[in-house]
Parts: C-alpha cells; structure tokens; sequence
C-alpha cells in the first residue's frame, strides 16, 4: 500500500502537517495541557526503555499480526479516537477509518468527533470501536449504546480521565476551548491555508456528528458550548458504569487507567480490558508517564486483564518499547491525524504502511518472531 518515501517519519508529517492546517487547528492537535510536561515526559520516558536483539538464535521470520480483544489484526496497533478530528484536517475521521479497515487495525470512533457511529461502521463493515465520553443524560446514553449495538461495533470503550476539561492555553489564546469563538486572527489564519479552506468547504464545517441527534436546533456557538458542557460534565465512577456493563453485550474497555487502584476496579466491574492513558498529556500536567504507568500494572495483572497502552508512541521502534514493557496491543491519535494533514486522503494509508514498516525492521533486527515474545528482548 501507498508508504511515501518522502515522509518517513511522524516528525516528517507532523511538520508537512503544520504548513497546512490553520495555527488554531494544529495547536488543537499538537499540544498537551498547562506546560506540556507530560507531552514530553510520556515519549521521553518511553525512549529510555531499551531492547536486546538475539542475533545467534535460530530465527525464521517476524510476523507482527496480533490478537487483542479475541480478535486478530494486521499489526500490534490501533487508531485512537481523537475528537473533533475534521477541525484538523477535513475528512479525517473517514479517511482514517478506511484506512485502518484496509489494513486490519482497529479504528476507535470518539464520541466528540467529526463522524457518526453509522458512518464510521459502513465504512469499517462494522469493525469500528466506540468510545463513549458518558453523557449525564441516562437517555442520551442509552440511545447511544444502542445505535453502537445495531451498528455492529465490537468494542465499547469508556472514557475515565476527563473528570473536567484540561487547562490548555494554546485553545484558551485560539478561542478554542468551549464556548469556541473565531476570531480575527484565526479568520486570516484560514485564508492562509487555501488547501484546507477549500476541502472544509467541500466536506462542510465539522460539527459533532454522533450528538446531533441529541443537540437542540439553532444554537449558535457559546450556547453549542454550553450545552456540550452540561451534557458532559459527570464524571465515570461505578454507579455509572455498572448500568453501562449490564446493558453493553460486546467487549468492555476502560481508557485513561493510570493507577493499580483503577486497574483492579476495572478487573471487579467486568472490563475486559484497559487502555493505560494520560489521555496524550492534554489533562494532567502532573502525570506519570504512560510507560512506567503501564511497566507497573503490567507487572501484576497481565494474566487478569488485557491491558492495551496509548499516550507518547510516535514510531515502530516506541510501539515495540511499549509492547516488551507488558502491553498487549497499543493506540495513536496524533500521529494518524499528522498523515491526514500531511498528505489528505493518503494519510491514513501512508502512516499505517509507515509504521508497519517501522516495527517490523525492529522485529526482525531484533530476530523476533512473534510480538507476544517481545518481553523476551527488554533490558530491564
């Protein structure tokens, strides 16, 4: 499939990616929360784990498909759900969820994005993942489920680490936290961008698809603001989620775990897996970094719970770091949304060629045959 020579790297896209996207858009996507320390911190720390190849053993040849969840992908990692993806680039959510069909990784739909939950499942033959921000609304939540249930989605996938929105500066200068606003600068930004003006003019302004139905008509934009504020303001704790598992029939995962605490709740309520997450660094500046997070819970419930990894991955040599330090399978968000801004339709399938690439040249350098045998090869 379509690998551009070109850009290499997600260093590459992500500077492709910054050309063409408006400065409000592209800090929307780029940055973390107060100081960006856990934004750094989450892939330093994951650079620091290193891995020891056995060029002497008797080796065949590296497969990196992968099961998680009771099922079988292409490569040991997935698209994130990333909200308001069609702000970033036009079109993003679509582009990536073909995409990631295309090569058999899973494709996680965000609640807050761009495109609805029937969208996204014609286009993956209802592969697609859901993630849900939990409504406060108990009809709002229920209606949701069960447009995720007739849709065929595989996966639920509850969101635990956004008790309140994070403090973002970059949003708050750009007029992006909620109420949005544009203002002058962010209009002259636009102009400055006609490829990415033309494509929202083609695809129509991004607006949360999957709430529409749920989204009084004629609200303009603080209103908009405060009512995605009110409906989602409650935070996840076990009254809530016990509802929610009862009535869900399909595979549990919780996302945004970062303690042994939540892991062995999660194990008590029934999840079938975690996400260990500091949701990128967008809501805690004080975080630990999600690779000593998951060292930690890997270490103690790895035969309990399937535990999946996202936050700071940025190549195939971080996915293979992450996947020896006890993940089961990792998540990208940025990283996929760069490709789409970089390259537009061809994103998704150039990022996914790219990292398969990565982490297969890693595989076999390491003389790895299987991923699951890659615990085998970390310096402890």
């Amino acid at each position: 499939m379509g690998f551009n020579s070109d850009y290499p790297s997600v260093d590459d896209l992500r500077i492709k990616a910054k050309g063409r996207i408006p400065k409000f858009a592209f800090e929307y996507l780029d940055g973390g929360c107060n100081e960006d320390v856990s934004l750094t911190r989450n892939t330093e720390e994951i650079r620091k784990i290193q891995l020891q190849p056995r060029y002497l053993r008797n080796y065949g040849t590296s497969s990196i498909k992968t099961k998680v969840m009771g099922m079988e992908f292409d490569a040991p990692f997935g698209i994130a759900p990333v909200g308001l993806q069609g702000l970033m680039w036009p079109n993003t959510p679509a582009i990536l969820a073909e995409a990631a069909f295309n090569h058999n990784i899973p494709f996680i739909l965000s609640t807050v994005t761009t495109m609805d939950i029937e969208k996204a499942s014609e286009l993956t033959e209802g592969n697609a993942w859901f993630q849900l921000y939990n409504p406060v609304d108990n009809a709002i939540r229920d209606n949701i489920l069960d447009r995720a249930e007739a849709a065929g989605c595989p996966v639920l996938v509850l969101l635990c680490d956004v008790p309140t929105f994070g403090y973002r500066p970059r949003d708050f200068r750009n007029g992006l936290a909620l109420p949005p606003k544009m203002t002058l600068a962010n209009i002259l930004q636009i102009f400055g961008k006609p490829n990415w003006a033309f494509n929202t003019l083609k695809y129509g302004q991004p607006t949360f698809e999957t709430l529409r139905p749920y989204t009084p008509e004629g609200l303009d934009l603080k209103q908009l603001g405060a009512f995605m504020d009110k409906t989602f303001s409650g935070r996840l704790n076990e009254e809530k989620i016990k509802p929610i598992r009862d009535k869900w029939k399909g595979k549990l995962v919780l996302k945004g775990v970062a303690s042994e605490q939540d892991t062995q709740d999660a194990i008590r309520m029934g999840f079938d897996g975690i996400i260990v997450s500091n949701h990128g660094g967008r809501q805690l500046d004080a975080a630990q970094s999600t690779i000593n997070s998951l060292t930690e819970i890997a270490a103690k419930y790895s035969d309990q719970i399937e535990i999946m990894m996202d936050s700071g991955l940025r190549s195939g040599p971080d996915i293979a770091r992450a996947m020896a330090s006890g993940a089961k399978f990792t998540f990208m968000g940025r990283s996929f949304v760069y490709g789409c801004g970089a390259l537009g339709n061809k994103g998704g399938d150039h990022t996914i060629s790219m990292l398969k690439t990565q982490f297969k040249q890693v595989m076999d350098q390491l003389c790895c045959e299987r991923v699951e045998d890659l615990p085998k090869h970390l310096i402890k």
